[in-house]
């Protein structure tokens, strides 16, 4: 034992040697790898892929970001530095939410909120109930949220959150029951100036409705915590319309502006049949344009010679019963049902405009070839990132004009900080002031995309200006922030890696 205690004695010091050497080294490799960061945008994604190599979409969003910017990061150096930074979340939430059935059964589901910034104001992102929910689509929509929130102009941070629980064929009793359990654990990382969450995919007025009761019997308050409440207790008029809404006017602005062109007599493919796809084709209608498409889960619809008033008003009620897309085929002679299809392949020719409104990644690169041969000349996206990275490039080649989803649909969150300024003015703007404000704001983002895409030598590419714009104010903010700071770009790098620990 003493022989065994005198050698572990002497060998101390060259284990000790060696445990600081070897830390120093991981160091010094670890501020390497900052300092690529902060010099090369292809090195920062490469940094977040292999944080979460898993992650698909959100890997999908960041890159699309980093490389749309490239402009920015050449002409203006100092925004390179935020890139590390805003790719992180500064906060994620995970947790469990047990429920029981009608059957007494109980069953367990995950249920997330991923608060990325909150560089301009109080996170601010939907809640989606969905069975594909997962750590890398709420963390995709959140890092979106942050830039579409930010070309709004109003002070709005970026998050999202969601579980995936499968709302569809649930009875209301087990919705409710399930809304109770999220907001029980939900309640306590949020607040009318810490995060205001809104609905998404799965979370309508109704989901919106019971979280929010159950909020209050948690806190006794009433606050504006949620967006996208009834009219009657703290909503806002527009809201359900808004995204619908937006993505109509703010393509307007733009046909008009660069081809003096309007929706009269356009034929107008669109996907998905929710609100913002309902509301899309309410607004096309009204501009005087023909809606030929709709679709869900269960496959695509098509009227060849587009939607009259009888047959959308037909469609609505189908829908407002939560039926199918299916049931509606039944039930009219002219419909074509594509089963499990999207109806990008099916539209046909002579189609003018072109609006994905489902989900993410719905148009892939044979999707958007096959638009592109039908004719489209004007795409703008209704759902978060819905197209692959090969159909961006070709709707960015071959169309005349293709707004993405930061831009075209921020209509939605728009009218929901909107709900928020109501709500703490405690007064109800009519539906016309709203419309007016939303048309407003939808204008000031197209102003926004044009003029930034304009100063970076790239005129008409409306991905470039929304992504650039959107990231130059919530960098400028991070920057007066101190996180980081402007600084670290002259900082004495080469010193900082060749000093000591």
């Amino acid at each position: 034992n003493s022989l065994m205690a005198s050698l572990l004695r002497r060998l101390q010091p060259i284990c000790k040697r060696s445990i600081n050497h070897n830390y120093r080294i991981q160091l010094q490799q670890h501020r390497n790898v900052t300092v690529r960061i902060l010099n090369d945008g292809e090195s920062c994604f490469e940094h977040v892929q292999s944080r979460d190599p898993q992650q698909a979409e959100f890997l999908q969003a960041v890159r699309e970001v980093i490389e749309s910017c490239e402009p920015l990061f050449t002409k203006y150096k100092d925004y390179i530095y935020c890139l590390p930074v805003i790719c992180e979340p500064e906060r994620i939430i995970q947790f469990r939410v047990p429920w029981v059935d009608d059957e007494g059964h109980t069953h367990v589901n995950r249920g997330f909120r991923v608060q990325f910034s909150q560089s301009l104001g109080p996170y601010k992102g939907g809640l989606r109930f969905h069975p594909s929910v997962n750590q890398s689509i709420i963390k995709f929509l959140g890092f979106e949220q942050i830039f579409k929130n930010a070309l709004t102009q109003l002070p709005l941070g970026g998050a999202k959150g969601g579980s995936d629980f499968n709302p569809k064929e649930k009875s209301e009793a087990e919705i409710l029951r399930f809304c109770q359990a999220f907001m029980s654990e939900l309640f306590a990382h949020i607040g009318p100036d810490t995060d205001v969450p809104a609905g998404d995919i799965g979370v309508g007025s109704r989901e919106i409705g019971f979280l929010y009761g159950e909020w209050k019997r948690i806190t006794a308050k009433c606050q504006g915590v949620l967006t996208g409440k009834g009219v009657g207790w703290g909503g806002s008029n527009i809201r359900p319309e808004a995204t619908g809404y937006g993505v109509v006017y703010i393509t307007q602005m733009a046909m008009k502006d660069e081809f003096n062109t309007n929706y009269e007599n356009k034929r107008v493919a669109i996907s998905g049949s929710g609100n913002v796809a309902q509301f899309t084709a309410e607004k096309v209608f009204e501009l005087g344009g023909n809606v030929i498409s709709f679709s869900d889960s269960g496959g695509s619809i098509i009227e060849p010679n587009g939607f009259s008033a009888n047959n959308y008003e037909k469609f609505l009620e189908i829908k407002k019963h939560g039926k199918r897309c299916k049931d509606y085929a039944r039930e009219s002679k002219t419909c074509k049902f594509y089963e499990h299809e999207r109806p990008w392949k099916h539209i046909g020719d002579n189609i003018d405009i072109a609006f994905p409104s489902a989900t993410q990644n719905e148009i892939d690169g044979e999707d958007a070839t096959s638009l592109i041969k039908s004719g489209v000349k004007y795409v703008a996206e209704g759902a978060n990132m819905p197209s692959t990275h090969d159909a961006m490039s070709l709707f960015q080649k071959h169309c005349d004009i293709y707004i993405p989803a930061k831009a075209a649909n921020a209509g939605g969150v728009a009218v929901s900080g909107l709900e928020m300024a109501q709500n703490s003015q405690r007064v109800i703007w009519s539906r016309q002031e709203v419309d007016k404000k939303l048309y407003d704001i939808m204008e000031g983002i197209y102003d926004q995309i044009k003029t930034t895409a304009i100063d970076l030598d790239r005129p008409n590419d409306y991905v470039l200006g929304a992504n650039a714009a959107g990231y130059k104010k919530v960098a400028d903010a991070m920057f007066d922030q101190g996180q980081p700071l402007k600084s670290w770009g002259s900082f004495g790098i080469a010193e900082l890696q060749d000093n000591e620990v």
